[in-house]
């Protein structure tokens, strides 16, 4: 009846495709969330997750000599360009992701670089490490201590 061969290669390259966006998509929602926290001054767990995430794309962009590891694949199913991002972004768009991002990963890095410094010099402990943390038991632990810096008690002269 009319069935319509379907080409394999076809298919693959169009989910090679619409993962690279979901991807992108991720790793946007990522750097715009960096950018919100360091404006807001939230240098906190989340901000290093996506901080990660943007730094691994990176790291890997960079790896494959500055073009997406995909290219060769979409090359492979037959895309004449190498291209995974031509269906769903604009092709200007595209082309410049390298331009856009790099001046944008260099705010959130001066961003989150002066939300931490400014951290310590309120006296916190960095806010990405376990420090935060045992300074508190630490405190809290002085607290609990029935004797003063001075050595005297501090319980109430009837307890």
């Amino acid at each position: 009846m009319g069935q319509t061969a379907v080409d394999p290669d076809r298919l693959t390259l169009r989910a090679v495709k619409s993962f690279h966006t979901l991807a992108w998509f991720i790793i946007e929602a990522c750097m715009v969330y960096l950018l919100y926290a360091g404006f807001r001054g939230r240098s906190d767990k989340r901000a290093g997750i996506a901080a990660a995430v943007v730094a691994v794309e990176t790291l890997v962009f960079a790896a494959n000599g500055f073009h997406c590891p995909l290219t060769a694949v979409a090359r492979k199913l037959g895309d004449e360009a190498g291209s995974v991002t031509d269906i769903y972004l604009p092709k200007w768009f595209a082309r410049n992701l390298p331009v856009i991002h790099v001046p944008l990963i260099l705010l959130a890095y001066g961003l989150h670089r002066r939300n931490l410094h400014a951290a310590r010099a309120r006296g916190q402990a960095a806010l990405l490490t376990r420090r935060l943390s045992q300074a508190g038991r630490l405190a809290g632990a002085d607290r609990e201590s029935p004797m003063d810096q001075r050595g005297q008690s501090r319980r109430s002269p009837g307890t």
